[in-house]
């Protein structure tokens, strides 16, 4: 890709948000894109593939704070087509090498030929000469989604994702070249991966048509990459998920992204949580807090008992309800709970409700009966009927 067409590209658009859109706004376009035109959800459609590429490579860029910048700096400066004085017809005009201003050491030139240098491939190799091109860079960060079930977020969870992303040929290792073979240094540039284009007034700096910016020329390619030394490959990675994660919650595994260019670090993968609910609804979550409710029956809300209560993944615990509860009061079961990230266990909520039996047998019947007439009082209501008329 030549600095011409790199700058012509607009990144934004392709991901489909503004210029000024947050970096929130990016990442969920990001996401949204990526899954409709992942390989796996498109397996055979090469379009799909492509435009798969497209989107990653610009959220490469978009999602990196400095490299959206630099990137911006070059569109506002060249993206609307260079126009430099002298350069009509006639003589005098200045002549000088944009890759003096992209490449200089220090200041924003040489910020912004790092971030041009990278996106337009130059990836080093051998004869490759020092500077911005083999500068080590740390690999992009990456975004991913697991579902866990109740129990596995609450008590933490080893999941295994797999990954799909642009990255070294894995059946060339990234040289391009077939097996058996290597690739020799680019006798247009030298091994540098830079040439020269003349504009009349000016000389344009950009990659070795040549070779495309490697620095290294292959004379029999690898089929899988076609001599690029890059394809799309996926690798499954292995990540421990905390115990109490919540529904929604971003996770960061340091390393786990991207690998980096020219010795550079690799980058971080953040993974997207959804938890799936209790079955049958049994448990809840109030923040590290788990949630049941338990049926009582009259005679144990009005008595006092003791009843056997369900603990997630434990022995059922006991819970003394004492004489006169009213339905719907909670009580709360200590360190039975969702474990907090300073190692202490939340509780367990536990909320009775009474029950009324459906139908009564002619001895229940009796029994209600004689209980009523041994409790009457005052109507309950007449306060109540009362104020309703005030």
């Amino acid at each position: 890709m030549s600095t011409k067409d790199y700058l012509e590209k607009d990144y934004y658009k392709t991901l489909g948000v503004a210029k000024g859109a947050s970096a929130d706004d990016i990442k969920k376009s990001y996401r949204k894109l990526a899954r409709k035109y992942h390989p796996d959800a498109n397996e055979g459609d090469p379009k799909a593939e492509a435009r798969f590429k497209e989107i990653s490579e610009a959220y490469t860029v978009l999602s990196d704070e400095g490299r959206r910048k630099e990137y911006d700096e070059a569109r506002s400066m060249f993206g609307g087509g260079v126009r430099m004085p002298g350069s009509g017809t006639g003589g005098g005009g200045y002549n000088f090498d944009l890759g003096d201003l992209f490449g200089s050491a220090g200041g924003a030139g040489g910020r912004l030929g790092d971030l041009l240098g990278g996106v337009f491939g130059n990836r080093g190799g051998a004869g490759t000469t020092t500077g911005t091109r083999n500068r080590p860079r740390r690999g992009a960060d990456v975004e991913t989604e697991t579902t866990l079930s109740f129990s596995d977020a609450v008590n933490g969870a080893t999941v295994s994702l797999r990954l799909t992303g642009e990255g070294p040929c894995p059946v060339c290792k990234g040289t391009g070249a077939k097996a058996g073979t290597v690739p020799r240094v680019c006798p247009t540039c030298e091994g540098t991966g830079q040439g020269s284009r003349n504009l009349g007034s000016f000389a344009f700096s950009e990659p070795c048509r040549t070779c495309r910016g490697r620095g290294l020329v292959v004379d029999d390619p690898c089929q899988t990459c076609s001599g690029s030394g890059r394809a799309m490959s996926t690798r499954t990675v292995q990540a421990r998920i905390p115990a109490g994660v919540d529904d929604g919650q971003r996770i960061k595994l340091a390393n786990k992204g991207a690998r980096g260019e020219h010795g550079g670090p690799a980058g971080d993968l953040y993974v997207r949580v959804h938890v799936q609910p209790h079955p049958h609804g049994t448990f809840g979550r109030s923040g590290t807090n788990l949630t049941i409710t338990v049926p009582v029956t009259f005679p144990e809300a009005a008595l006092g008992a003791e009843v056997k209560v369900p603990s997630l993944g434990g022995m059922p615990v006991s819970l003394k309800i004492p004489a006169g509860t009213p339905s719907g009061r909670t009580f709360r079961v200590r360190g039975k709970g969702v474990r907090r990230k300073d190692g202490t266990v939340g509780d367990l909520l536990v909320t009775v409700t009474v029950q009324v039996p459906p139908t009564l047998t002619d001895k229940a019947k009796s029994a209600l009966e004689q209980f009523r007439d041994a409790t009457a009082g005052p109507d309950l209501r007449a306060e109540l009927l009362r104020n309703a008329n005030d």
